[in-house]
């Protein structure tokens, strides 16, 4: 095929997620702002009195199935992951940040359907002397 001057090559079948190499989903689900107190610290008042903490998840996966089906059961359901992240962060205490959001990415990745994950996990009311908006921790798992 030959190209007109100036135009961009049409992407080959196995440049896209249709190919044959589904390793690189480019379709995502994202849930972001969740709120939810839990007792994470290093600091003893930090597990006495608790505080919010706000979670963002990025997931990447497959979402043809679902936009061709229109049913619930080919997708994520954000509403049932929502709590689940929810209980993670409630439950039981961790002292990092980075620890907390380890567990809530291998929780999104716990559906083989999520290829990847981008977890970030605010603490907008750290115990930091000096004024600042957010502390936040994000990992990436694939």
């Amino acid at each position: 095929m030959t190209e007109a001057p100036g135009t961009a090559a049409r992407p080959e079948p196995t440049d896209r997620l249709d190919g044959p190499d589904r390793t690189h989903p480019t379709d995502r689900i994202t849930l972001s702002g969740l709120t939810v107190r839990g007792s994470h610290g290093v600091l003893p008042e930090e597990r006495r009195d608790g505080q919010d903490f706000v979670v963002d998840a990025v997931l990447a996966l497959d979402l043809r199935p679902a936009g061709a089906s229109d049913d619930l059961a080919d997708t994520v359901d954000y509403g049932a992951l929502a709590g689940h992240l929810a209980d993670i962060v409630g439950g039981e205490p961790v002292d990092l940040l980075e620890a907390l959001a380890d567990r809530l990415a291998g929780a999104c990745l716990a559906d083989p359907r999520v290829r990847s994950v981008e977890v970030t996990v605010h603490k907008p009311s750290a115990p930091i002397r000096l004024p600042f908006a957010d502390v936040a921790v994000t990992v990436v798992r694939p």
